[in-house]
């Protein structure tokens, strides 16, 4: 698989608001837009890039940045280009399930995606499973020093672990992989492996954060945006999920659901990426009854 390098450009970070700095993906494949939060006593990194020598460059420009400042980490998900690097930081607080998933799924994945060889594999050289320093239940409020950030575990949705970073007082939120702009969205079904994802689970923590309102939607993937930004994903994961249940319900094989539903959501949505995500959501949504 010759996958382009997946770099973080740390040179190309912007300021969404005071004290709140994003570094962009730019549209490459395995970058996640990664998040810098400042406040006067400490500053927080969101996310860390995929591998040791990206998330030492974030950790080097989060240190710039904070001219003194304590740095902490935190990562939305365990999934590789989001917390594979956290060894390179000293401070990496994560939410129960997210240390549950590490710790049960984190060395297949890693295995996995250095089986994709070429510049991912390189970005994966020398890395360990991280071993967060902080693990917590329910959210954390994290003073920065005049700024509490919230850590906010959603529960099952892209992942068992997924959890969400709020900015109150600068009305920004971090999503990770609950949201993505201008690709389809990201259905990590894996069977046997890994079938944690839960479509319908994924809509109803979507509710939730629709509902807070948010300014400011910094998504896993993609252009930063306002509130449209989960209302857009929420509308896909309706449509998947409406297109899925029709034909399921209708006692087509699954292979027929897959194949038609993909070619119905292909020609709504031809200028998005991710098209490999389709089918993976179908079979997903195939089974997906209900929710625990």
């Amino acid at each position: 698989m010759n996958l382009p390098d997946p770099v973080v450009q740390v040179s190309g970070a912007v300021e969404v608001a005071s004290e709140v700095l994003v570094v962009p993906n730019s549209g490459v494949g395995l970058v996640p837009n990664i998040g810098i939060i400042g406040g006067r006593e400490a500053v927080l990194v969101v996310d860390t890039g995929l591998g040791l020598v990206n998330a030492t460059a974030v950790r080097e420009f989060a240190e710039e940045f904070a001219r003194g400042r304590r740095v902490y980490l935190t990562t939305t998900h365990f999934h590789p280009e989001h917390a594979f690097g956290a060894s390179a930081f000293s401070e990496y607080l994560v939410n129960a399930a997210q240390a549950d998933d590490l710790r049960r799924k984190g060395s297949g994945y890693l295995e996995t995606f250095r089986g994709f060889g070429g510049h991912v594999a390189s970005r994966l050289a020398g890395v360990a499973l991280p071993v967060p320093d902080e693990v917590y239940d329910g959210v954390r409020a994290l003073d920065l020093g005049g700024r509490t950030v919230l850590l906010r575990p959603t529960g099952r949705g892209h992942t068992l672990g997924d959890q969400v970073v709020e900015v109150p007082d600068a009305g920004v939120l971090f999503t990770g992989d609950l949201a993505e702009t201008g690709q389809f969205a990201i259905f990590p079904w894996f069977p046997p492996h890994d079938t944690d994802v839960s479509g319908v689970a994924w809509i109803g923590v979507l509710d939730a954060l629709i509902a807070g309102a948010p300014q400011i939607v910094v998504p896993g993937h993609g252009t930063v945006g306002d509130v449209g930004v989960l209302q857009g994903v929420q509308a896909y994961l309706h449509e998947l999920r409406d297109e899925t249940w029709r034909r399921r319900d209708s006692a087509m094989a699954v292979d027929e659901i897959e194949a038609e539903v993909r070619s119905v959501l292909l020609a709504r949505h031809p200028e998005w990426t991710g098209q490999e995500w389709i089918s993976p959501g179908v079979r997903c949504l195939c089974s997906d009854f209900s929710v625990d």
